[in-house]
């Protein structure tokens, strides 16, 4: 049994997955009698989709430099999150480790999945404290997680800090990417070929414009990847889904990333020229980290012109935090409008 093999639950380790008849089926069969779906075609929707995403992910696969084999679909990053705590971790029994502040939907899902959750507190400015999180782990931790550009506190951590973690940590290390085509820190996902504990997540809902969709990506050792593939719902991305993602990587993102990234250094400089802004945290993500004096209330002012932003001001390390996304330059310009009128 490889060290990898060895942290799978039993149960998953030796489980058997959902089989639909085209998987099994031989040859290229043409009328469809083996899933009882109806025949008639009305909107084009009437056969299921295809579980394994074959014409999408070769897209990915091409696009993103991995092949086939490394790569999961799912709905959103966060099909991708429970199902590292349902492969891997015992209920009641595992645990995991993550940085703080960071995404809640890893606490979320852990306590989904009856998982204790040891959060260890980012450093001064949000540095990643590696010893300090490889310290959390025992002898049932089985993941770590990390996001990186992280969300909310909008830094990218130095590749060979998050390879450390990698290298020394004794369990799945899942590093969540979401917003790295925003940085200039890159990606590491092509290390998942070398380090099999290496768990890279991605989404099409950051860059992309695709967040209403739901379609998460991940990047892992080929074992890993079949495990995802066994244990999630046979159907997980309808096939408008998949037809919209396909339609949507006809055309590159690298300009919309260009203005995000144009918009953001721009409040990034004007945001401080107000007085009740305290800090400007600076980001590699398409949000900014902003400290201000009652977040509460600004809050409110800006809602009340139409304007919703994230109130991060209870979220540990965050205290009197508003997370603002990097909009169009006309919403931006709306937003720094308001923000006038209240100084």
């Amino acid at each position: 049994m490889n060290s990898i093999e060895a942290l799978v639950r039993p149960n998953i380790r030796t489980l058997s997955p959902y089989s639909t008849a085209r998987d099994e089926a031989k040859g290229a069969p043409d009328v469809f009698l083996d899933a009882n779906e109806s025949p008639y075609a009305g909107l084009g929707y009437n056969r299921y989709p295809d579980p394994r995403q074959k014409v999408l992910k070769a897209r990915v696969s091409a696009l993103k430099g991995l092949p086939a084999e490394n790569i999961f679909l799912g709905n959103g990053s966060d099909e991708a999150i429970d199902l590292m705590y349902r492969i891997f971790c015992t209920p009641g029994r595992d645990n995991a480790v993550a940085i703080e502040p960071s995404y809640g939907m890893y606490a979320v899902a852990a306590d989904i999945n009856d998982v204790e959750l040891r959060p260890v507190p980012l450093g001064a400015d949000f540095a990643l404290p590696v010893e300090e999180l490889l310290a959390a782990a025992d002898a049932n931790t089985k993941l770590l997680f990390l996001c990186s550009p992280n969300n909310p506190s909008g830094n990218a951590f130095a590749p060979s800090a998050l390879m450390e973690l990698v290298r020394r940590f004794p369990g799945i290390v899942v590093l969540d990417e979401a917003y790295a085509d925003f940085s200039a820190k890159g990606s590491l996902r092509a290390a998942v070929r070398e380090c099999p504990n290496l768990v890279v997540l991605q989404t099409f809902s950051k860059a992309y414009g695709l967040a209403g969709l739901r379609i998460g990506m991940a990047f892992a050792d080929a074992y890993v990847i079949d495990l995802m593939n066994r244990v999630k719902y046979p159907y997980n991305l309808s096939e408008a889904t998949q037809e919209l993602a396909l339609k949507a990587l006809e055309t590159s993102p690298e300009e919309n990333i260009r203005e995000i990234v144009s918009e953001r250094e721009r409040l990034f400089q004007a945001l401080p020229s107000f007085p009740f802004v305290r800090k400007v945290y600076p980001s590699d993500a398409n949000f900014l980290l902003v400290q201000v004096d009652k977040a509460d209330e600004l809050y409110e002012v800006l809602l009340s012109g139409g304007i919703i932003v994230r109130n991060r001001s209870r979220v540990p390390g965050c205290s009197g935090c508003l997370r603002i996304t990097v909009g169009t330059p006309a919403e931006n310009d709306r937003l720094l409008q308001i923000l006038c009128n209240y100084a």
